[in-house]
């Protein structure tokens, strides 16, 4: 089972270069950044989590150049978006981003996407709420269409290009893996329908039931998926070497635990108690 962090990475936090060369030295397989363009003063939507919205959402730094960062001090570390929001995101532009850090990482890069909960925010950028899953899945086509065709096309409902050319191409074939992050089971048949794994976060999991897991494999097998195609990959995991063991029991793929938007002096010592944790789980 493999173990990575979260963080939010702010003007007065750790840097991303700075907590790249500490995970990579401590063994840790990857580091994930979210992403929030910014977070209106208006909310008609609810935080989907406990303990309220913190600062770290106003003043998070752009994911892709905050993995970049942390891709060109490190050899081994994966990078990843946990996660980035597609409806947000215009898919011939972020084909170009996600194919050129795959390349600078040397194909370290890891896709985690997702449709967003605040829909100010989703709003602002031109999109209706209620009909971002559908525009979200025809953007994860259309880039893989670009990633992956030498002429590209691309007609739905939401997005709409006639035969271009885009290079570069992602260095891993046929593109980085797309982990789709969000709850079951409407994420859960997301990431099956075109993702290449899916992230749950563990409250989320304390909140449905662990069984949700099996039910998600068993879905991946109805659908003609084979569940070994759809690692799981849980968020926001405390470090509790017992739920560490369960989980790797239930065969989750990965673990990702999340780090404050603080400076070394309070990030390093996480690192180290985290990586007693992975030494004492023999990973």
């Amino acid at each position: 089972m493999k173990i990575g962090a979260v963080m939010f990475f702010t003007a007065e936090s750790m840097t991303p270069a700075a907590l790249a060369r500490a995970m990579e030295a401590r063994g840790f397989e990857s580091l994930w950044v979210p992403e929030h363009t910014h977070i209106p003063s208006s909310r008609k939507s609810t935080y989907p989590a406990s303990g309220g919205l913190v600062q770290a959402y106003y003043e998070l730094m752009d994911p892709f150049l905050a993995l970049n960062a942390a891709a060109t001090v490190t050899t081994n570390l994966k990078v990843g978006t946990g996660i980035a929001l597609i409806p947000q995101r215009d898919p011939i532009v972020t084909a170009k981003v996600v194919s050129t850090i795959d390349q600078l990482s040397d194909g370290r890069f890891l896709f985690g996407v997702g449709n967003g909960w605040n829909q100010d925010e989703v709003e602002n950028h031109g999109t209706a709420f209620a009909s971002r899953h559908k525009l979200a899945r025809e953007r994860i086509e259309a880039m893989k269409a670009i990633w992956t065709q030498e002429e590209p096309e691309y007609h739905g409902e939401f997005v709409n290009f006639d035969k271009m050319k885009q290079w570069p191409k992602p260095r891993q074939r046929p593109h980085p893996p797309i982990i789709v992050g969000g709850a079951f089971p409407y994420a859960a048949r997301r990431a099956i329908r075109y993702g290449d794994g899916w992230i749950p976060r563990d409250d989320w999991l304390d909140r449905d039931g662990i069984g949700v897991l099996e039910q998600f494999r068993t879905m991946a097998r109805e659908a003609g998926r084979d569940p070994a195609s759809l690692p799981i990959s849980t968020f926001r995991v405390p470090p509790d070497l017992e739920r560490l063991k369960r989980y790797r029991k239930l065969g989750v793929d990965r673990v990702v635990f999340s780090l404050p938007a603080e400076r070394e002096g309070t990030i390093l010592p996480i690192l180290d108690r985290w990586a007693e944790l992975k030494h004492r789980l023999g990973t």
